[in-house]
């Protein structure tokens, strides 16, 4: 399969669940993870909030090993509970990469698709206590979806942190890298390979995507990674326009991910060898 597109019929098994049965979503995952010898599935705790149980999953992706080393990058998805088409975006690629495992070769991709569950059961952008996930994950947070994956964070030392948001008024697929060297090398490769969709439906515009209507910009502002970690990991955050249709949101995510890892690994192996 030549482009990711492609494969979209082999990824229709992703149910078309309502948010509240957002947990339906990850059953093609957990079903993947039953058979495969690339994907491990395991929880990093649960808590109970209002006599429900809440579980945040990791699912752990590793590529074919080239032997050195596999770079360790965090995907998260799900940190405002309104932006379901990064929990579905992760899927859809995940499932590509079962097909395709050659695509992440000399990486292990931790991936966190649902951070908030209590704000994706009932769509709310924050969590069930009126917080906002973003920000407790930057802080001494006593919420215990911050506290597991902080500890997680803690614990796995990851080179590489990514997370999928959505623009809720916006109309162009938007990128945010710390650095201009970062901004050139991987993310602006990512940023373009998201507008295929666009030139795939040969058309100068569709539904707020332009050709080349592609942002990006390097930050100074809120950091995951953990305190603990000697070497500070690259940040990258891809936003998707969200005046755009739904599936075309995933997909774009699809096509930044595939992207932006394979540049970033050429990065690397170049930075390496200097």
């Amino acid at each position: 399969m030549s482009h990711v597109i492609a494969s979209s019929a082999a990824l229709s098994e992703i149910p078309a669940a309502p948010v509240l049965r957002f947990v339906d979503w990850l059953v093609p995952l957990d079903r993947l993870a039953a058979r495969s010898t690339n994907l491990i599935v395991h929880s990093l705790g649960h808590f109970e909030r209002n006599g429900q149980r809440y579980d945040i999953p990791r699912y752990v992706f590793v590529g074919p090993q080239r032997g050195d080393v596999p770079i360790p990058v965090g995907i998260f998805a799900g940190i405002y509970g309104n932006e379901p088409e990064g929990v579905r975006a992760l899927v859809r690629f995940v499932q590509l990469l079962e097909a395709q495992p050659e695509l992440v070769a000399g990486y292990c991709l931790y991936l966190y698709p649902v951070c908030n569950p209590t704000g994706l059961a009932v769509g709310s952008a924050l969590t069930s206590t009126g917080k906002d996930l973003n920000q407790e994950l930057v802080r001494n947070s006593v919420e215990p979806e911050a506290c597991l994956l902080q500890a997680e964070l803690a614990s796995q030392k990851l080179e590489g942190i990514i997370r999928l948001h959505t623009d809720p008024e916006g109309n162009a697929f938007h990128g945010l890298v710390r650095g201009e060297t970062l901004t050139k090398q991987f993310l602006e490769p990512a940023l373009a390979a998201a507008t295929q969709l666009v030139r795939a439906e040969e058309r100068a515009r569709f539904e707020g995507f332009r050709a080349r209507d592609v942002t990006y910009d390097h930050y100074e502002g809120s950091s995951l990674h953990s305190p603990a970690q000697a070497i500070r990991p690259f940040e990258v955050i891809l936003q998707a326009p969200g005046r755009s249709p739904v599936y075309l949101r995933e997909w774009a995510f699809v096509l930044a991910l595939r992207t932006l890892l394979q540049e970033y690994r050429q990065f690397i192996a170049h930075a390496r060898n200097l």
